[in-house]
This record gives structure tokens, C-alpha cells and sequence, in this order.
């Protein structure tokens, strides 16, 4: 699943009737995804057993806990790896990857490329839009 994929699953759901339960975790890991999450803190958190979640949360969104928590992740670190100048490993850290080299994975992954390999594909697109720009002037 691409990243506009995922993003057009997340904002689909927004407007479609789904479990309060699911949608209660959904936002959850959105307001806590910096933090250390798993399936029965989550749970906890929506007052429902933690396979009862499991369960649901595959049915509603099409993916499991811990790839949704990864996607989530990946998004936030995706944008800020674009419009920010905090080390990679900042970054990381900052959406709530645990280690360097699980964000590198799950980055790679998800997005075909290295943290560094992006970030400097980005910085490139943007250094070519704005020459670009100053040249149709």
C-alpha cells in the first residue's frame, strides 16, 4: 500500500460509519504516535480486550496494529523529512520509532528509499522547482 493509498484509507474512514471502538483507537494512535504503543495499551485505552482489537481494527482499516502504528509513522516522518532540518535521527525518534534501524526498514520499505536517499531526492525537486521558477522570470 502506497503512502496516498494509505492516506486516502485514513481519510476515507473519517467519513464512513465505522466501530466507535475502531475509530476511538484510530485517533488514539494519532494523538500518541510518538509515544510507545501496542495493541493492549491501545485496547486499554478504548476499553475493549486486546484480540477483540486485533480482530476489528485488520477488518475496518485492511492492515494490521502494528503496520498501521508503522504507516502512521512513516507519514509524519515522510512530511518532516520534507519540510524540516532535523537530523534524520531526530526524526525518527520524533514519531516514535524505537531504534534507527527499524525506522530505516520500515522507511525503505514504505517508500522504495533510504531516509537520506529521500530527503536528498526531495531537496533536488525543490532546488529545481525554484530555479525553475526564477528562470520564468
Amino acid at each position: 500500500m502506497s503512502l496516498d493509498e494509505f492516506k486516502e484509507l485514513t481519510s476515507r474512514n473519517q467519513y464512513r460509519a465505522e466501530p466507535a471502538q475502531i475509530w476511538k483507537a484510530r485517533n488514539f494512535i494519532s494523538e500518541h504516535f510518538t509515544d510507545e504503543l501496542s495493541l493492549a495499551k491501545v485496547a486499554k485505552a478504548v476499553s475493549i480486550s486486546a484480540n477483540y482489537l486485533s480482530e476489528r481494527f485488520k477488518q475496518v482499516t485492511g492492515m494490521n496494529f502494528v503496520e498501521y502504528v508503522s504507516r502512521t509513522r512513516f507519514q509524519k516522518a515522510h512530511n518532516l523529512l520534507r519540510n524540516s532540518d532535523l537530523r534524520i535521527s531526530e526524526i525518527a525518534f520524533a514519531v516514535g520509532f524505537q531504534s534507527l534501524s527499524q525506522f530505516n526498514r520500515v522507511f525503505k520499505r514504505l517508500s522504495g528509499k533510504p531516509p537520506t536517499a529521500f530527503r536528498a531526492a526531495s531537496l533536488q525537486r525543490s532546488n529545481d522547482a525554484q530555479r525553475s521558477t526564477k528562470s520564468d522570470r
